[in-house]
């Protein structure tokens, strides 16, 4: 008996799902980034020495929590498994190509680039597009690392 190696859903639409998520999360990101930057000028205005707030501290982490809560409950919804696989990776080395494409292109770059990042990575979670996905996200991190150091 020949069993067939499709997968019992399709994975466009759950791929899809996940390059919308990591749009908004990348947007999320560079908009909350600025908006910490602007703020911490105007508070930092009349004081010479060093001046930190506490959005300067709590930015990453704060970040990091919005982003972890929401992969974590939107690839429940799409059935993207194991989560335990691709949620990290996905989180940790995310700013790389974000870093990469805000400094180069803007916003908008950074946009796509977390777009692509979350959807290549969700498409390693199947064993058969786990090489293309990975292969995917290291000429990504590639790309973004010849573009951060160049």
């Amino acid at each position: 008996m020949n069993t067939s190696h499709a997968e019992p859903r399709p994975i466009i639409p759950r791929v899809s799902g996940a390059a919308v998520t990591g749009a908004v999360l990348a947007y999320g990101a560079c908009f909350f980034f600025s908006w910490t930057k602007h703020h911490s000028s105007q508070a930092c205005e009349t004081t010479d020495g060093l001046c930190f707030t506490w959005w300067d501290v709590a930015v990453i982490p704060l970040t990091f929590a919005t982003a972890l809560i929401t992969l974590l409950v939107v690839y429940k919804q799409l059935d993207i498994r194991p989560r335990l696989a691709v949620i990290p990776p996905t989180l940790l080395l995310a700013p790389i190509p974000l870093a990469a494409a805000q400094t180069s292109a803007g916003w908008w770059a950074a946009t796509l680039t977390g777009s692509a990042w979350a959807s290549v990575f969700a498409l390693a979670a199947w064993n058969r597009y786990r090489i293309l996905g990975l292969s995917a996200a290291a000429a990504l991190v590639l790309v973004s690392l010849v573009v951060l150091y160049r």
